[in-house]
């Protein structure tokens, strides 16, 4: 698993080289699981299985390693571990090339909730804006030793592939391969017409192609140049972290990547119980308890609004430092904009708008008009758009728009501006 690269079909393509215009790649060196693999029961009642599988697990051997070390101690037992879903995400050192990043991770974050030390909740930090990039998935067939058959969408975005390895090419003798440059080569699969439809592929039918996915990311205070990774192959958990990051995303300018918010938020991943539906053999819809990977993003998001707003104001003043420097003008008010824009242009209360951009004092008048301290407003407004607004003509529109906004709820616009100070301090 090492230093393993994931291949992102359909991310957007780099330019044209000697090895191609391949996809988008983020190298993974760790690997977080979602679960644990305990002994099916008829290999519990064998006492040397257990005692294999008790000595692995406390050496915090991977569980493939401990299933090669039950299939050659007692080759008679078939699958001799399943999966159990737990509370809890497990982290081994065998999972990761340098092994005390394991530790690490569990100092950092581990909690013990009585069963000793385990991964219950953690922060990550995503590396790209495109999910499709961060929580690449799939569905998949795989054999022992590699991947038969996948989905892959086209170009477009509009059709699902089902996709294998091309056969290797051999001479015009048929007894010698050719050596193919850049990896065995990817073609459409020709039995299904290169089309991934489950519910016409017997694969599928069959419970050997199933949906696979992963998260990608990094975590903060645990230091590696590659990215961490935590597979999954729960339909709900992948769904529900798209739904989560196009929220974050729309509210972000279409970013998700480093840290979310001026504070340093970040995303973390948990585990939640949840009852989740699914037909059984006889086609009902039956609902079990399952411990689903939740994606969280426990931030105000009110607050990311308004940055992204400062974004906006950023833009505008340094419109205006432009037109200052162009211009050769040493003071805001030398611009022709203000000179128009006398208390004559509206009532000094602010019962009516100016009819041009309004000035300092105008807004100022209003703000304490509708109870608002002057001093308390500046603070307050400073804090929202930077002290640029005083001085910008586009500033002081902005200030009295909101202004205008809340000019029949003082009370509701009072109270934003006291919670807009204290988060503050």
């Amino acid at each position: 698993m090492a230093n393993a690269i994931v291949n992102v079909q359909g991310a957007p393509g780099a330019p044209p080289t000697l090895l191609g215009q391949a996809a988008m790649r983020i190298p993974t060196a760790g690997k977080i699981r979602p679960g644990i693999m305990v002994l099916t029961r008829k290999a519990a009642e064998s006492p040397e299985a257990k005692a294999i599988y008790t000595r692995g697990v406390a050496e915090g051997r991977s569980f493939e390693d401990i299933e090669r070390a039950l299939a050659e101690a007692v080759p008679q037992l078939k699958s001799p571990l399943v999966p159990r879903n737990v509370a809890w995400f497990t982290v081994r050192a065998s999972d990761f090339p340098n092994p005390q990043i394991a530790q690490q991770i569990l100092d950092a974050y581990g909690e013990d909730r009585g069963q000793g030390r385990r991964l219950y909740r953690f922060p990550v930090v995503f590396p790209s804006d495109h999910w499709q990039i961060v929580m690449p998935h799939e569905l998949a067939v795989w054999s022992t030793h590699e991947k038969r058959f996948w989905s892959q969408y086209s170009p477009d975005g509009q059709v699902r592939h089902c996709m294998r390895h091309a056969p290797v090419p051999v001479d015009d003798t048929g007894r010698r391969t050719i050596r193919v440059f850049g990896g065995r080569k990817v073609i459409e699969r020709e039995d299904n017409g290169g089309v991934c439809n489950p519910e016409a592929c017997v694969e599928y039918q069959a419970k050997q192609c199933n949906l696979t996915g992963r998260f990608l990311f990094f975590i903060p205070g645990i230091r590696s140049i590659s990215a961490m990774e935590l597979p999954t192959t729960s339909f709900y958990a992948l769904s529900n972290a798209i739904q989560r990051f196009q929220a974050i995303a729309q509210m972000r300018g279409g970013r998700i990547s480093g840290f979310i918010g001026r504070d340093r938020s970040t995303f973390f991943l948990s585990k939640v119980l949840k009852e989740v539906a699914h037909i059984d053999e006889r086609g009902r819809a039956v609902r079990v308890p399952q411990w689903i990977i939740e994606l969280e993003a426990p931030v105000d998001l009110t607050a990311l609004l308004r940055e992204h707003e400062d974004e906006e104001t950023v833009i505008q003043q340094a419109q205006w430092a432009s037109r200052v420097l162009e211009a050769g003008v040493e003071s805001p008010g030398a611009f022709g904009e203000d000179a128009g824009c006398a208390a004559s242009d509206g009532d000094v209360d602010g019962s009516s708008p100016p009819t041009q951009r309004p000035t300092l004092e105008q807004v100022l008048s209003r703000a304490q008009a509708m109870g608002v301290p002057a001093a308390r407003y500046t603070a307050y407004a400073d804090r929202r758009w930077g002290r640029g607004w005083r001085v910008n003509a586009q500033g002081r529109s902005r200030a009295w728009d909101e202004l205008e906004r809340y000019r029949h709820d003082p009370d509701g616009y009072l109270d934003k501006i006291e919670a807009e100070l204290r988060s503050v301090t």
